[in-house]
């Protein structure tokens, strides 16, 4: 998995005393110590790491989030759906395509409103849900071996902080 950047490839920017952001030297941006960076960086290597452990089973990432959401809420409409995964609801379509393809949700028509879809985890999509399990924590794991406990813990509510923060 490549790193960021190499450290011998990096020009440290001026730190700043209370943790904000670093000044940047002559007016030069690093890109390897803007936080969005490493974000996209992150969300890359968690992709990869996701297909390199979870093995036999044809899932991604949001397919996953998709079934977990449906296990959670029984019935769910394609917008909630996107809401709740964090997934774009003009393409969640495509994902639930996918999904009904290989018989692991259904779609319905709404009772109050026929134009809605609601959509359900069939009981192979629980199944696959069962198989992967293990494998996706084996990938959060990887994710975060570098860090020590309280390193993970603190991660990860930072990362909930600025989700709340700027998704309301």
């Amino acid at each position: 998995m490549p790193a960021l950047t190499p450290a011998s490839a990096r020009t440290a920017p001026d730190a700043t005393d209370d943790g904000a952001l670093p000044r940047w030297r002559s007016g030069a941006l690093d890109i390897y110590d803007m936080p969005g960076h490493a974000i996209r960086r992150l969300q890359q290597i968690a992709v990869a790491l996701f297909a390199r452990h979870v093995d036999g089973v044809d899932i991604t990432p949001v397919q996953f989030a998709a079934l977990l959401a449906l296990r959670q809420r029984k019935h769910l409409d394609q917008a909630t759906l996107s809401a709740l995964i964090g997934y774009d609801r003009a393409t969640i379509g495509g994902v639930i395509d996918r999904l009904e393809a290989k018989r692991w949700v259904v779609r319905e028509a709404g009772r109050t409103d026929r134009r809605t879809k609601l959509v359900s985890l069939t009981p192979a999509g629980a199944a696959a849900l069962r198989h992967v399990a293990r494998d996706v924590l084996a990938v959060q794991d990887a994710l975060m071996a570098p860090l020590a406990a309280a390193e993970r813990h603190t991660f990860a509510r930072l990362c909930r902080k600025l989700l709340d923060a700027h998704l309301g």
